[in-house]
């Protein structure tokens, strides 16, 4: 048993809560706007408590981003019950107004920093999950359209974030066209 910054006594789920108490105070108030004495407060736990499970808020962003999606939209790419079409502008429905890759890149410059290297191996796996899919569905340039996805849809993503707006419906429209312009005319696409 822990005690928090109360004095009370805390069970375990330490770390979780850690984890849960950044993710909102990133989410809301920015990293760099977020302090380790208002995340101790926010989680429950002390400052020892935190540097126990995390050497620092480098080591507590990175691990954040990891968990946030690790396998890259499995409930869109992973569908079999999906055309590989449909599967390709899934991912525009199943949006997040806020990427925290984005945020996090944004927020932090240095290209080394575990965050950043994050971010970066996660927006070029949802390329790659994309460019996979428009392979299945015959593309004949998969990874050019996985690039133009992943980009509109980091594009929906910042101009949402920008304006308070939905950016998204408009961002599947344009998705259908690219998808549409890359399949094989000579087959009609089923399932």
């Amino acid at each position: 048993m822990e005690k928090g910054p109360r004095g009370l006594r805390r069970g375990r789920g330490a770390r979780e809560r850690i984890l849960s108490a950044s993710q909102r105070l990133f989410r809301e108030q920015g990293i760099n706007g977020t302090g380790m004495d208002q995340l101790c407060t926010a989680a429950e736990v002390s400052k020892r408590t935190l540097y126990q499970h995390f050497a620092g808020k480098d080591e507590l962003i990175a691990e954040g981003l990891r968990r946030f999606d690790p396998d890259i939209l499995p409930e869109v790419f992973d569908r079999t019950d999906l055309t590989p079409r449909e599967r390709l502008l899934a991912p525009f429905d199943v949006h997040s107004p806020l990427c925290p890759f984005i945020a996090a890149a944004v927020e932090i410059p240095d290209p080394d920093h575990p965050a950043r290297v994050e971010a970066t191996t996660y927006k070029k796996g949802f390329a790659a999950r994309f460019a996979e899919t428009a392979r299945e569905a015959g593309v004949t340039h998969p990874e050019q359209l996985g690039e133009q996805l992943a980009l509109l849809l980091d594009g929906a993503s910042a101009r949402s974030r920008v304006l308070n707006t939905d950016a998204f419906s408009t961002a599947a429209a344009i998705a259908a066209v690219l998808v549409d312009q890359a399949l094989p005319a000579s087959r009609p696409f089923s399932r």
